[in-house]
């Protein structure tokens, strides 16, 4: 979803002194070995055999599909077990393509939220999606019961009402029997996981989402829960991405025709924590947007940063899988286009994403701006009327055509990502000198040079692929056909192609002033 005072060399050492746990013999850098990589994200999971032939890695797609929330009595859930039936599919898949015994799978997803299960192990009805309004007025409840500075200094999140700790404050105040009879609460890569395995554990990236978690410690904040009233014993142990959580499980064997017994490897559970781990080159001068539905901005530091000042600028520091910190800032992303695009679909549009850039391209620049992450754009009904009203609401002229609206968000993404930077400096003292884009919304290169733009600093853009890269590297070092991190993403650099964007110095006054415009924007 969501730095240090000191040198930025201590990021990279971090990432290069944390080793996993490896098997015995030299297999580093030597074997070939085909790992699954299972992606689950907020609007569609895939399937993703990848290679690796002691150079290099390769990706193909087995099986992709749908994935969304389900509107049921007025609340969003998540449809787990036919997420499940997919995820079978694709796994099945890979048998009758290949014969060659599988070494690893590893899945990861989306942050924060997570599925009850009882005694038995069996899940306590549908969970919730993150956007369902349940959390409503929840942060505040939280900060009048255990004060806003002291939730920060334990758990060092960046404050956002779809965080696991507003969900289950949530039913606690409405006194909801499920949480009185889970006997665990299991994150959702961790609910699948243990589907997997059969093991209950809570892998540190994605539970370092949830806001429960102590981020010195490394522990779940205990003290925090109790005084919320929230039941810590329901929570399992955190184990390290990179953690090898056992066989795959006899009968999901035996349902999907696998030939042996893969070991299910507990990578970056938390999507954008396998997505930072395969930037190539993300050195103390560098700077990530992890871009996709939700842009998360931020960089590579050796410890929590939980000042004023961090706290101040809603700051987040969540887990890397080297054992390090990604400190970043969550903002809504391509989440604006995405649902504008789903509405002009249910108007009879279906505008291919070509058509859309090629459209915004030819729209007037700067004519209207939005805040991406104006609760008006939570889960509106209809994104591109959410966007009209709020320009009319602000004094802005109303996006009068499809190119207009999709420009406004993108020049509005382009412009939140230059206030978290501008942040993060304040915060490092230092100057980031480039940005490194990752996810879908690299190969989006309007957006890209629109950053660079608005940024003023050259744009490095690619992997596209970068959450699958991360989760199959991962499992590379956890089984020792890598020797760690850093190694991992040198060969990933060598492995796909990255596109460059410099900034255009006679539009930067342009964008100066939009800068402007969209900070008065957010201080109403």
């Amino acid at each position: 979803m969501h730095a240090y005072p000191g040198t930025g060399n201590d990021a990279i050492m971090t990432v290069s002194r944390y080793q996993f746990h490896k098997p015995s013999g030299d297999l580093s850098m030597k074997h070939s070995a085909n790992f699954l990589a299972i992606d689950l994200g907020a609007s569609n999971g895939r399937v993703v055999l990848g290679t690796w032939d002691g150079q290099r890695f390769d990706l193909h797609e087995l099986h992709r599909f749908a994935n969304g929330p389900v509107n049921v009595l007025g609340n969003l859930h998540w449809d787990p077990l036919q997420l499940w039936a997919e995820i079978k599919i694709g796994l099945a898949r890979y048998g009758q393509q290949y014969s060659q015994p599988l070494t690893g799978i590893g899945l990861d997803t989306w942050g924060v939220d997570f599925a009850l299960l009882d005694k038995a192990g069996r899940m306590l009805g549908n969970p919730f999606h993150y956007r369902d309004a349940r959390t409503d007025g929840m942060m505040e409840l939280a900060f009048e019961r255990a004060g806003r500075a002291t939730i920060f200094r334990q758990t060092g999140i960046q404050f956002m009402q779809i965080n696991t700790l507003y969900q289950l404050l949530s039913m606690v105040a409405r006194h909801d029997p499920q949480l009185a009879a889970a006997e665990t609460l299991l994150m959702t890569p961790d609910l699948f996981n243990y589907w997997l395995t059969g093991r209950k554990a809570a892998e540190y990236t994605i539970a370092s989402t949830s806001q429960m978690l102590d981020a010195r410690r490394r522990t779940w904040a205990s003290d925090l829960l109790e005084t919320l009233n929230i039941p810590a014993n329901i929570l399992p142990p955190v184990v390290n991405a990179g953690t090898v959580l056992g066989e795959l499980r006899s009968d999901v064997a035996r349902e999907i025709g696998a030939r042996g017994a893969p070991q299910v490897i507990a990578v970056g559970s938390h999507d954008t924590a396998s997505a930072v781990a395969a930037i190539p080159d993300l050195g103390p001068e560098s700077v990530y947007i992890s871009s996709g539905t939700w842009s998360l901005i931020g960089v590579e530091t050796a410890q929590p940063v939980l000042s004023d000042r961090a706290l101040a600028l809603n700051f987040t520091n969540e887990g890397g899988v080297a054992g390090d910190i990604r400190l970043l800032k969550n903002s809504t992303g391509l989440w604006l286009l995405q649902e504008s695009r789903r509405q002009w679909q249910r108007d009879g549009h279906d505008y291919s994403w070509d058509e859309l850039l090629r459209l915004a391209d030819q729209a007037p620049p700067f004519r209207s701006l939005v805040d991406p992450d104006d609760r008006e754009f939570l889960n509106p009904t209809d994104m591109p009327a959410a966007i009209r009203s709020y320009c009319r609401r602000t004094g802005q002229p109303e996006p009068d055509s499809v190119g207009a609206v999709a420009r406004c968000c993108m020049e509005s993404m382009a412009l939140a990502s230059r206030a978290v930077i501008d942040s993060l400096e304040t915060l490092l003292e230092r100057r980031l000198e480039v940005i490194r884009i990752v996810g879908g919304g690299s190969q989006n290169a309007l957006l890209s040079q629109f950053t660079a733009d608005a940024c003023q600093r050259p744009v490095v853009a690619g992997p596209v692929e970068a959450t699958a890269l991360g989760n199959v590297m991962v499992q590379a070092v956890a089984t020792g056909h890598i020797d760690d991190i850093a190694a991992g993403r040198r060969a990933i650099a060598s492995s796909i192609p990255l596109s460059s964007y410099a900034p255009a110095a006679s539009v930067a006054a342009q964008w100066q002033d939009a800068f402007g415009r969209f900070n008065a924007l957010r201080q109403r």
